[in-house]
């Protein structure tokens, strides 16, 4: 069933990358409220951020351990850990092989939603993958945090 939840989140995630690439690319960026959210092509050829540009062999590299790790973690601990834990690890794993398709296809990741906090800090544009991948990521580290993570 996590599986399930995962692909769903990847195919959300394919579907908006396509819209933006259709969309997006080639123009200027698209204001939905001023001096807080618009929408933005970005090419990120690193990671989080835009860091370690141009690695993509290390990425997908440590991307296909990541996501075999997680699903045969998944697969083999799915009835020792709770319904939240699969959650946490599902969003993680759809994230992770959204942005994965990315890097395999084109060779960087399609970012597209920006973001400017307090009229001030342009916080890094981002994708539907990387909001799964920090959602995920805080839901198991609250679970394993507080000791709640198993049945």
């Amino acid at each position: 069933m996590i599986f399930i939840f995962s692909i769903i989140i990847v195919l959300l995630d394919q579907i908006s990358k396509y819209a933006a690439i259709k969309y997006l690319k080639d123009t200027y960026s698209h204001v939905i409220i001023p001096n807080f959210f618009r929408l933005s092509y970005v090419e990120n050829y690193g990671a989080a951020f835009g860091i370690l540009q141009n690695k993509k062999i290390f990425f997908v590299i440590i991307t296909l351990i990541v996501i075999g790790s997680i699903s045969v973690f998944l697969v083999r601990n799915y009835h020792k850990i709770n319904l939240f834990t699969r959650i946490g690890l599902g969003m993680f794993l759809g994230g992770t092989i959204g942005n994965f398709i990315d890097r395999v296809r084109f060779g960087y990741v399609v970012d597209f939603l920006s973001f400017r906090l307090f009229n001030r800090y342009e916080f890094p544009v981002f994708n539907i993958a990387d909001i799964f991948i920090v959602m995920g990521t805080i839901i198991i580290l609250i679970l394993v945090s507080l000791d709640k993570y198993e049945v």
